[in-house]
């Protein structure tokens, strides 16, 4: 009878799992934060195509993307002509620099990334994803900075 509990649990747990698709379950987000002069702010955007209003008027000018490739998977709209770059704090934290500055209305991010030492290319040679927050070296994903502090 005692053996029959955690069986009965773990078939629950299992039909679970089964019932919602890991990619239903699992959407990445992308943390996402603005800065305009001294001001900033964050936001969290859900990878699955939806567009979030930032709600609010700052003029940005960089926007910190430390755990997504949101400069070709995300979609930042303005009001006026912008042109967004793709560059590296001093710390090693991956950003966006938005030139002119001005306020971002919303975002959208499609996709997915692959997170800091996982495989960006499987051992058949077959490409996974992007990474998340560096560039694929040796088949993994390596972070912009690999310095660490003692």
């Amino acid at each position: 009878m005692k053996f029959s509990q955690p069986l009965i649990l773990a078939l629950g747990l299992l039909s679970e799992s089964l019932a919602h698709p890991l990619d239903e379950r699992d959407v990445q987000v992308a943390h996402l934060t603005f800065h305009g002069g001294p001001a900033s702010y964050t936001l969290d955007v859900p990878a699955d195509g939806s567009v979030v209003p930032t709600n609010n008027d700052i003029s940005v000018n960089i926007i910190d993307t430390p755990d997504y490739n949101a400069i070709s998977q995300c979609t930042f709209n303005t009001a006026g002509e912008k042109a967004l770059v793709s560059g590296i704090s001093p710390e090693g934290v991956q950003q966006i620099i938005v030139g002119p500055p001005q306020p971002i209305i919303s975002v959208s991010c499609q996709g997915s990334c692959v997170p800091t030492y996982g495989q960006c290319y499987g051992t058949d040679g077959q490409y996974i994803g992007p990474c998340c927050n560096g560039f694929c070296a040796a088949s993994r994903c390596r972070p912009w900075n690999t310095t660490t502090s003692a």
